[in-house]
């Protein structure tokens, strides 16, 4: 026999995907708590019961967008230059595969829970300096890794607009994430070997 509180955590799993689902073939605009709702395939009250209103929902999807990458970056393998390569990767990933959910993701936290959103992206951002911290100084890592975050979500928001379509650059958002990411040394040559 499912306990409610299973129940109620299977019926929130279910509002989440059905609202990310939702986000990602309409964007904000085609998620509302009754559309969520049946998607799920849930009664008309329970998105209410589990969340106060929409910006409260799109911030879980957000908080929860923000967890997945950061499991993924912390699962990451190899040198730290590979894991830079692969953490950068993987927020270009987001933003081509799920570009409304990217967005909802560095949009500013809304709703009755944005310290959720906040806590998620703050856990994702420093797994992401972790691994700078292997290749710069340590007075340089938030230098650095401020530089590629911000860099190559710029180079996304670019893409996800259509900018480097028009042939004015010349360039795509591949070549320039691998030339952000080669700013970055291969190494601290001075780092100690036991570190």
């Amino acid at each position: 026999m499912v306990s409610r509180s299973e129940s109620a955590a299977a019926t929130r799993r279910a509002l989440l995907d059905a609202a990310a689902e939702l986000l990602d073939e309409g964007g904000p605009e085609a998620v509302t708590l009754r559309e969520v709702g049946a998607r799920a395939g849930v009664s008309r009250g329970a998105p209410y019961g589990h969340f106060a209103d929409k910006e409260t929902l799109l911030g879980a999807v957000a908080a929860e967008g923000w967890e997945r990458l950061g499991d993924e970056i912390t699962a990451l393998r190899g040198t730290p230059s590979e894991r830079l390569r692969g953490a950068l990767a993987a927020l270009v990933a987001i933003g081509r595969r799920h570009p409304h959910r990217y967005r909802q993701m560095y949009a500013p936290p809304a709703g009755e829970e944005p310290g959720t959103m906040i806590h998620a992206s703050c856990r994702t951002q420093e797994a992401f300096l972790a691994i700078v911290s292997e290749l710069v100084d340590e007075a340089d890592v938030h230098r650095y890794g401020g530089l590629l975050f911000t860099g190559v979500n710029g180079i996304i928001a670019a893409e996800l607009s259509g900018h480097f379509a028009t042939g004015t650059w010349h360039t795509s958002a591949d070549e320039l994430v691998d030339t952000l990411a080669a700013l970055i040394p291969p190494g601290r040559p001075h780092a100690r070997a036991d570190l």
